[in-house]
């Protein structure tokens, strides 16, 4: 935890500059760079956001869309590149099924404590 609220806003930017690219995961991506499970198929491509800053420590992205088979998706990807094995995190979210290809929105926000 950090207790300065500059510092915690100059990490929050930091981390933000690591990924601009989001996707999805039907199941846990792991832990390396190259993401287990990521979507695939179809249209399916990760796509950029653009981060601004907050306050407080919090960096927020603009929402973007995902193209996305039928499938569950249980997870959302940060990498550094539009393809690749260059995950920098990712995070849980609702399950969201999919019975035919369609859309998912992602509105990602990091919040350094």
């Amino acid at each position: 935890m950090v207790a300065v609220t500059n510092t915690k806003q100059t990490l929050a930017a930091y981390y933000a500059t690591l990924g601009t690219y989001f996707g999805l995961a039907t199941g846990s991506p792991g832990a390396t760079a190259t993401p287990a499970n990521e979507a695939s198929g179809g249209s399916y491509a990760r796509v950029a956001t653009t981060w601004s800053a907050g306050s407080g420590g919090v960096m927020n992205g603009t929402a973007v869309t995902v193209n996305a088979q039928a499938n569950t998706y249980t997870y959302a990807i940060m990498c550094s590149g539009s393809s690749g094995n260059n995950m920098i995190d990712n995070v849980a979210i609702n399950s969201t099924v999919l019975s035919a290809p369609g859309q998912i929105v992602l509105t990602p926000t990091y919040t350094q404590s």
